[in-house]
């Protein structure tokens, strides 16, 4: 039989002129994408900075760690359900509007938090806080909308590593950047001001730039991963499915439900480090608050680094996942251990390397579970929903991270809660074991059928 010349799915072949627009295009949405998910963090990442400040002011009327964690564990809660509503928000309406929607209520709400008057109004800070979250949970499902049908298959793994960059870097520049707001004397209300204007900059330049699809610029749409649970008809318009169809072919998915449990063990153990970073550095190496906000940009500078690395990689072995994520979670593993045993009292450089080294092993398959894979599994039409569903179950694990781990370093020690995040993520690996073996199967039996297909 003579041989299929056909391009692959995901490498649709354009005209060199529509190529070229279609490769600007893409460069300008990735850099939007990337610099207005970066404005986000500024607006989440403030509470943690502040931290060490809040527990100084209301310290004597009995504010502690837990209560702080509280105030994290309730947003995370929030964070969680909005994953689920806004996923599917994205999938119905589109991620544009989503994405700006989240920025600009974000902004309203971190202005908010800056106003409470003090105690007399310390509950307040548990609902702005909660609605900040709720409204961020629809930045990062509208942008993997917006991926789906902008970018082709062969260049998601890359991409998606790229964006992830936007949640760390943004995370490291919010931590740097507020701290040093910090070191030049504001206060932890000016830090929310300084945090608001800077993502309400971000998201007024994205509103007039970013375009949800090709279409919209007179571009056609690249086709949808092969992997997707959903079927992709060749329509550029693609009409909404209703959200019986969104949901069940996700529900149904054992490869799915694999993703969301791993997802629930590391976001766990990620949000510990964003929650309390600051706080141990300042109180188990004898750094000051400004120091160790500063000093805390580490853990998401490195995981940075380590997402494109991951991303890159992932796009060589062909989307095979499985043999980045089973070696990572071993060496975290390893550096979570160290950080229950080191002795880190007055050497701040030796805790900031174990954090370092946990964060490169952390975050590397952790940047899989909402980006790369949930484009593998809902290609256009179900992308942001799978990875709303799997980043929810992953924020159910990030509750425990603040009340959990606060209340376990409160009353016990923060080396019993580093040995209890390494037992989480043994059992993580356990699950990722069997993810790796069922797509290596899946994977040798889909390159068999495409090889008999040419033959």
């Amino acid at each position: 039989m003579a041989k299929d010349l056909s391009p692959p799915p995901g490498d649709r072949r354009e005209e060199p002129e529509a190529a070229g627009r279609a490769a600007r295009w893409r460069r300008i949405i990735l850099a939007n994408l990337l610099f207005g998910y970066v404005g986000y963090y500024i607006c989440r990442s403030n509470l943690s900075v502040v931290t060490p400040l809040l527990l100084d002011e209301f310290g004597p009327y009995g504010v502690t760690k837990t209560t702080i964690g509280a105030i994290s564990s309730l947003g995370v809660g929030l964070y969680a359900i909005g994953k689920i509503t806004n996923g599917l928000s994205a999938d119905l309406l589109g991620g544009r509007r989503l994405f700006l929607i989240g920025a600009f209520g974000s902004v309203v709400c971190t202005v908010l938090f800056g106003l409470v008057p003090g105690m007399a109004m310390f509950a307040a800070f548990y609902v702005i806080w909660a609605a900040n979250r709720y409204l961020q949970s629809m930045g990062w499902v509208g942008m993997v909308n917006v991926t789906s049908r902008w970018y082709p298959v062969a260049q998601h793994g890359t991409i998606m590593g790229i964006l992830s960059m936007s949640y760390l870097a943004g995370d490291a520049f919010a931590r740097w950047f507020l701290g040093q707001a910090i070191v030049s004397g504001a206060s932890w209300r000016g830090v929310f001001f300084i945090a608001a204007a800077t993502l309400g900059a971000i998201a007024v330049a994205n509103l007039f730039v970013v375009r949800g699809k090709p279409s919209e610029v007179g571009l056609e749409e690249p086709d949808a991963n092969p992997r997707s649970l959903y079927d992709e008809e060749p329509d550029e318009a693609l009409p909404r499915l209703p959200l019986r169809r969104l949901l069940a072919p996700a529900l149904t998915s054992f490869t799915f439900w694999l993703i969301c449990t791993m997802n629930f063990g590391l976001t766990l153990v990620r949000e510990t480090f964003n929650t309390w970073n600051p706080t141990y550095l300042n109180e188990m190496t004898g750094l000051d608050a400004g120091q160790a906000a500063i000093g805390s940009l580490l853990f998401p500078a490195v995981g940075a680094i380590s997402a494109l690395l991951a991303g890159l990689v992932t796009d060589r072995l062909s989307g095979r996942h499985g043999r980045v994520i089973v070696p990572c979670l071993i060496g975290l593993v390893v550096m979570l251990v160290m950080l229950g045993l080191v002795d880190v009292d007055g050497r701040p450089t030796t805790a900031l390397v174990l954090i370092c080294g946990a964060s490169f092993f952390l975050i590397a398959p952790y940047s899989f579970y909402s980006g790369v894979m949930a484009l593998d599994l809902g290609g256009k039409r179900g992308a942001a929903t799978i990875a709303g569903l799997s980043d929810s179950a992953g924020y159910a694990g990030g509750m425990v991270s603040g009340i959990g781990i606060g209340a376990l370093a409160e009353h016990y020690s923060w080396a019993v809660a580093f040995l209890a995040l390494a037992g989480v993520v043994l059992l993580t690996l356990c699950v990722a074991v069997v993810y790796w073996v069922r797509q290596e199967r899946s994977e040798d039996e889909r390159a068999t059928r495409e090889g008999a297909d040419v033959a």
